[in-house]
């Protein structure tokens, strides 16, 4: 075959590459509304939904220690260079991130040795946010996790258990970080219910709609210093637990995978 032939071979086959691309985008779109996604038919058996859990990472997410947590610096311009790359600088623990338990244990597990098993799990939805709407100081506690058993049966093997205080609908307002003179507040888990979670389930990770695990007024991280040591991991600043039933749906979660991390900004989705 003649040079030109060749390639105008390779130009042809990559318009009909671009052309598909575009099509299964746009069919993509159309089935999408909001955070929430018509299933593919791979899944149509078991689940109906894909629901986005994930928060943006923007330099204006409220993070814990009040500073910006991604910065991005443009290295290439398309007009310029033919293509576009920034280079990012990233807090590990910003947005909807994963807490390794390495995070707060000398030698626990570091974000890419978490188990890929551990990362496609039952999820299970803790809510308080009635009782957080008046009580920003609010914790999930034993008897939030018994009335979820009552109601819905075992927490299922290697579940993350996921609390839902409503805090992700104030992510744009002060009432994020709550920080006042005498701290910050916002909901979390007490160490008794992560202490309930330890003795008596495999559970794999908890999650929070919040900057942290434990509630903004703790002044010693006591559910972070029990629950990462133990091999399990924890997820911040979750979204869309309203959005999800209590049980039933299957969590998916991206983990970073940077060597020796000790978490890092993950995209999440549930399948209901």
């Amino acid at each position: 075959m003649c040079d030109i032939c060749v390639i105008n071979s390779v130009k042809d086959r990559m318009l009909s590459r671009r052309d598909f691309f575009r099509a299964s985008a746009a069919a993509g779109a159309a089935v999408t509304v909001g955070g929430i996604a018509t299933a593919p038919k791979a899944l149509a058996a078991g689940h109906g939904s894909v629901v986005d859990m994930t928060h943006k990472l923007s330099p204006e997410f409220p993070t814990f220690f009040g500073e910006p947590g991604i910065s991005m610096t443009q290295k290439f311009a398309f007009e310029k260079d033919g293509f576009n790359l920034y280079d990012l600088a990233i807090n590990e623990h910003t947005a909807t991130h994963i807490d390794a338990p390495l995070h707060f244990s000398a030698d626990g597990a570091s974000v890419d040795e978490i188990p890929v098993e551990d990362l496609v799990v039952p999820l299970c939805v803790i809510h308080i946010h009635e009782r957080a709407a008046s009580d920003p100081d609010a914790q999930v506690t034993p008897d939030d996790l018994k009335a979820w058993i009552d109601a819905n049966g075992p927490i299922p093997e290697r579940a993350c258990v996921a609390m839902h205080s409503g805090w992700a609908e104030k992510v744009e307002s002060d009432a994020y970080v709550g920080r006042s003179d005498n701290g910050m507040h916002f909901p979390g888990f007490h160490i008794e219910a992560t202490q309930m979670l330890l003795e008596e389930t495999t559970a794999s990770a908890m999650a929070v709609d919040t900057l942290s695990l434990d509630f903004g007024q703790s002044g010693d991280f006591a559910t972070h210093y029990a629950w990462l040591p133990a091999g399990r991991y924890g997820i911040e600043n979750i979204k869309g637990l309203g959005e999800v039933p209590p049980a039933g749906a299957t969590l998916v979660v991206g983990a970073p995978n940077h060597a020796g991390g000790t978490g890092g900004p993950a995209r999440i989705f549930a399948m209901v």
